[in-house]
């Protein structure tokens, strides 16, 4: 299946200059073994679709003896979605799945009304030293989906719809891009897609979504003759398709959907359309009414004060 041709944009395209409604920067936090930069919620945004918290890990380079250790921990209401770029990660949940996650396979875990999960080093990787890079989004599920069971499905690299063309090479993650659809159900309409460019290349952002963004990984992109850096969410009004270009090449996730069914209120890693599912969900952890986790029953990680 082939991309979509694009005629060279008009200087000063005005239309691609009118989208382009907000520039995030994320913010940095240390969690110890490497940093993360958490483009949502922020100040500015909360929401892009129903993509409610998007954090770039790394990259960074453990050494032998080196890795990620996040305990067991709970979530509700929301599906975690972990795509790696560089590295192994060790993924355990309350269900009983082991699974290792490895670049370009999605994990899609759906907490709905309660799910405990650890992120790990397998000990390969441990012993070794890697290089750890990835993206880590949570989609916020609709109030139909808020008390589902739990469950897990990771998809494998071959699994997901790969177009390649004229130096561009787009990935569908979930969703429908380009007239390709990923495997993966989802609970809310929305896309999501790992997107890279070589120097000279470029791509339209569809238009057939409300809320539409892209988060510029690697490289730079140009829209309407602005030159935007990597470490940025750019968040995007309704309207007609845009071009995205490169002159030094880019790797760049795309994401967004249908407005959310109503507001979200987020706390922790609890998501809920309201304060009192969230208050539960408190309680419940700190009174241990959650689900342990086969093969990590012996560490977790206590509910903030």
């Amino acid at each position: 299946m082939s991309l979509p041709h694009i005629p060279d944009p008009m200087p000063g395209d005005a239309a691609a200059a009118d989208a382009l409604e907000l520039v995030i920067v994320p913010r940095a936090r240390d969690i110890g073994s490497f940093e993360v930069r958490r483009a949502l919620p922020s100040a500015q945004r909360q929401m892009v679709g129903p993509f409610i918290f998007f954090d770039q890990f790394g990259p960074v380079l453990m050494k032998a003896g080196q890795g990620m250790d996040v305990r067991p921990h709970p979530h509700i209401g929301l599906s975690t979605v972990t795509w790696v770029y560089d590295g192994v990660i060790q993924h355990k949940d309350s269900l009983g799945f082991d699974q290792p996650i490895k670049p370009g396979e999605l994990n899609w875990m759906t907490a709905g009304k309660g799910i405990v999960h650890s992120e790990r080093t397998p000990p390969m990787e441990r012993g070794a030293g890697q290089k750890v890079y990835g993206i880590q989004s949570w989609v916020a599920l609709p109030k139909s989906h808020e008390n589902v069971a739990p469950k897990f499905e990771h998809v494998a690299n071959d699994a997901l719809p790969l177009l390649t063309d004229k130096g561009r090479s787009v990935r569908v993650i979930a969703g429908e891009m380009f007239g390709a659809r990923s495997p993966v159900k989802t609970a809310s309409d929305l896309f999501y897609a790992d997107v890279i460019l070589d120097a000279g290349a470029k791509l339209p952002l569809p238009a057939e979504h409300e809320e539409r963004g892209i988060y510029i990984s690697e490289g730079t992109l140009t829209i309407a003759g602005d030159r935007h850096e990597a470490g940025r969410l750019l968040v995007f009004r309704p309207g007609d398709e845009i071009t995205l270009a490169t002159d030094t090449g880019a790797r760049f996730m795309m994401l967004g959907g249908e407005p959310m069914d109503g507001p979200r209120y987020i706390w922790w890693n609890f998501v809920a359309s309201s304060k009192e599912k969230i208050e539960a969900a408190k309680d419940d952890w700190k009174r241990a009414r959650f689900s342990i986790v086969p093969g990590d029953e012996k560490e977790f990680i206590p509910l903030p004060e």
